[in-house]
């Protein structure tokens, strides 16, 4: 008599948000995922890795020419280009994840209908190749200070790391939001540049916030996610103390849209293979 054949029965395990059990499990999917987006990026490209330090480089280059005056930005406690590049960095680290995780069920779609493994690997590879793009503009960065005799204070040792921290809550409680959205609604495609460009006019990137009059603009440009992990980053240049109320709004806004976003994803992923 033969025996009874092996059944394997894979069941949805929406009930958790992360099942951190189940992501160590396929904890190499991170690396090859990651690897993979990171080369197709740069494949064929003249420059390569150079073009991670170019832009935000050519962006803090025309904001100090054409729009530091126009904005009338004066008496800051570093050199303006200092102040414009420490925005520039952490939000190019936001919105390069952003967007990526964004799009990446869509651009995965032939691997989700082959295979299983768990769908929030996907989003999270796309911000884990987002941040190698941040830390080669970070050496930059670390240029950049020498030149203008920028010397950050040692609290960098802490802030800094909160503000990616902060930054990677933000890319994403929303990337994965949108990730789930643009699979089922492939207008989203065309929602998330101008969603990532109005954000980047509503947090304080390439000017401070003492710049506007009107305290309720304040408390409105707090809600943006970005807002805290950008300030927390500038802490350390800066060397003053920041508006904790501002910052707390904009951390707890990061974090609703967190658990906004996972939720959403858990709750369809089990369709993506079906939609994508």
């Amino acid at each position: 008599m033969k025996p009874d054949p092996i059944v394997y029965e894979i069941r949805a395990t929406r009930n958790r948000l992360f099942n951190l059990k189940e992501l160590w499990l396929y904890r190499e999917l991170f690396y090859f995922f990651t690897w993979r987006d990171i080369k197709v990026k740069y494949k064929q490209t003249v420059l390569g890795f150079l073009w991670a330090i170019l832009q935000p480089l050519l962006m803090m280059l025309i904001f100090t020419l054409f729009f530091a005056r126009a904005l009338n930005i004066q008496n800051l406690a570093i050199p303006y280009p200092v102040f414009v590049f420490s925005g520039l960095i952490i939000w190019n680290f936001f919105s390069s994840a952003l967007t990526n995780a964004s799009n990446s069920m869509v651009n995965n779609a032939p691997i989700i209908k082959k295979i299983y493994f768990p769908r929030l690997i996907i989003p999270v590879s796309s911000l884990l190749g987002a941040l190698f793009d941040f830390i080669m503009a970070f050496i930059l960065f670390v240029i950049i200070l020498l030149y203008y005799q920028t010397a950050p204070g040692i609290h960098a040792l802490y802030y800094w790391p909160l503000a990616l921290l902060v930054t990677a809550i933000a890319s994403l409680g929303l990337g994965s939001w949108l990730s789930a959205l643009n699979v089922k609604y492939r207008d989203f495609r065309y929602v998330i540049p101008f969603l990532v460009q109005v954000l980047f006019f509503v947090t304080p990137v390439i000017y401070p916030t003492s710049v506007i009059d009107h305290e309720w603009i304040q408390y409105l440009i707090a809600l943006s996610p970005m807002y805290a992990a950008i300030e927390l980053f500038r802490i350390p240049l800066l060397d003053t103390l920041p508006n904790y109320t501002f910052i707390s709004i904009s951390i707890s806004t990061g974090i609703i849209f967190l658990f906004i976003g996972l939720i959403y994803f858990r709750r369809t992923e089990d369709f993506f293979a079906d939609l994508a």
